[in-house]
């Protein structure tokens, strides 16, 4: 399965790509040279603490102490940049919630956990395993926190969503076109758009007579020309509000 479509709170569909084991395992390495460098600086840390303090428990508490945040960078990192390490945000990819809520911190913690299992006793091959086999391309600690991740890619278009290029010198016609929602433009234009692909003239025209009551104009354009220009003359005001 290379696609999710998760439905929001808002009763919206949004459809992801899943990304592939050979992408998070490009991420996984990208943080793993991260830790890796940070380990480094703290290996040249722990030899100037050695100059400091002569305690061989000392210099160790200290390098301990230094590296603690190093154990804790997956759990640190998706808690803070929303779902990604320094890895994902380079692939563009991102951890979601499944149910299309947003991911609680302990949703990140059983994913951490999880980890234990998924990559370090087994050495990878649990995840690698869990990942290969699952529909949604899931770890172990995903199935469990009921997340998965996501290629946050930008593949949407001006056309999928509720704005329209406008000019700045473009001249709105219907001056009451902000009675619309954003909800309402999002449904007229997803409708228009279907419609005109498929020559469908009568929600056309159905469509135009809804949104001239809503509006209470009586507008002498064809239906085409009516809600094209009335998705051009929301969108001016709305931006120019």
């Amino acid at each position: 399965m290379g696609n999710l479509q998760i439905n929001t709170t808002q009763n919206v569909n949004l459809d992801y790509k899943i990304v592939s084991i050979g992408e998070r395992i490009v991420a996984f390495l990208i943080d793993g040279i991260i830790l890796y460098m940070y380990a480094y600086l703290v290996s040249i840390l722990s030899n100037a603490i050695g100059y400091i303090y002569e305690d061989t428990w000392t210099q160790r508490g200290l390098a301990a102490l230094v590296f603690l945040p190093a154990m804790f960078y997956s759990l640190l990192m998706h808690s803070i940049f929303n779902g990604r390490t320094v890895g994902k945000m380079l692939l563009k990819m991102r951890v979601v919630r499944l149910d299309g809520t947003p991911v609680h911190w302990s949703n990140y913690l059983v994913r951490w956990m999880l980890r234990l299992v998924d990559i370090w006793i087994f050495l990878g091959s649990i995840g690698i395993l869990s990942i290969l086999f699952s529909e949604r391309r899931q770890r172990v600690g995903d199935a469990a926190a009921g997340t998965v991740v996501i290629s946050t890619k930008n593949k949407t278009k001006v056309s999928h969503t509720i704005l329209e290029e406008v000019h700045e010198e473009y001249v709105p016609q219907f001056t009451n076109v902000t009675l619309l929602t954003d909800k309402d433009v999002r449904l007229i234009k997803d409708t228009f758009r279907i419609a005109r692909k498929s020559n469908d003239f009568k929600t056309l025209t159905a469509l135009r007579v809804k949104v001239e009551s809503i509006l209470n104009t009586n507008s002498t354009l064809y239906d085409v020309q009516f809600l094209d220009t009335v998705l051009k003359d929301y969108n001016y005001y709305t931006q120019n509000l």
